[in-house]
């Protein structure tokens, strides 16, 4: 089975990047001239996405003519909120609008290329209820760290502080939506703390690790690294 729907959250506001992205939501940060988020898009398309669905927020209009030009009519959506509902609201409401049973859920702001089908095989094989994809990495603070028991399930979530080495949560899920919108979760919350370090003890919580190119532009360090390393 493969997963043919993904959300993308891009309602995030940039405030580290207001000097060099002054009037744009983050995920339309220009890279070489192109909005990051077609490099997302890209990706996740070269991986059998066909279906898309857009979780928007801050400066929504930015979007709406761009997408029609990189993306056929029918194949996505936009899901605008009208106030911010945090990371865990918003895919929430963004659910609400999906048509298959797993979705796979990234970050506007972020790409890692991961190879979405053995993710999905994976996810299947376990039934998880979520399934994190997971990036090594070698010292670094930026970032808290996850580790897995010897069967993928997730065994903890550790705060961020200098680690020499280590998995990291790489801002990729695949979710199944039904066991997902059954739980009793507020309107508005945050996806990482409210969800996955309250709920991995209780459901099905996978991990898997990924070890493809992986980059967050959202400090002005890495947005700048981005314009070197990202081409159409």
């Amino acid at each position: 089975m493969q997963v043919t729907e993904a959300i993308i959250l891009a309602g995030g506001l940039g405030t580290r990047l207001r000097d060099a992205v002054p009037d744009l939501p983050k995920c339309m940060a220009p890279i070489n001239g192109t909005p990051f988020v077609f490099f997302v898009i890209d990706h996740l398309k070269k991986q059998g996405v066909t279906h898309f669905i857009f979780s928007l927020g801050y400066r929504s209009e930015a979007f709406t003519n761009y997408l029609s030009t990189v993306l056929e009519p029918g194949s996505f959506e936009l899901v605008i909120e009208k106030e911010p509902l945090g990371t865990g609201g918003a895919i929430q409401y963004a659910l609400g609008f999906a048509r298959e049973e797993n979705v796979v859920v990234v970050n506007g702001d972020s790409i890692f290329k991961i190879d979405l089908s053995k993710q999905a095989a994976f996810h299947f094989k376990h039934q998880s209820h979520c399934t994190l994809a997971l990036k090594p990495m070698k010292n670094f603070e930026r970032y808290g760290v996850v580790e897995l028991n010897a069967d993928g399930s997730i065994a903890s979530f550790k705060e961020k502080q200098f680690y020499d080495k280590g998995l990291i949560n790489g801002g990729v899920y695949i979710l199944n939506k039904d066991q997902f919108l059954q739980l009793v979760l507020p309107e508005k919350f945050s996806f990482e703390t409210a969800y996955l370090q309250q709920f991995y003890t209780e459901g099905n919580m996978y991990g898997i690790k990924q070890d493809g190119y992986f980059i967050d532009i959202g400090i002005p360090e890495d947005y700048l690294k981005a314009q070197t390393e990202l081409y159409i």
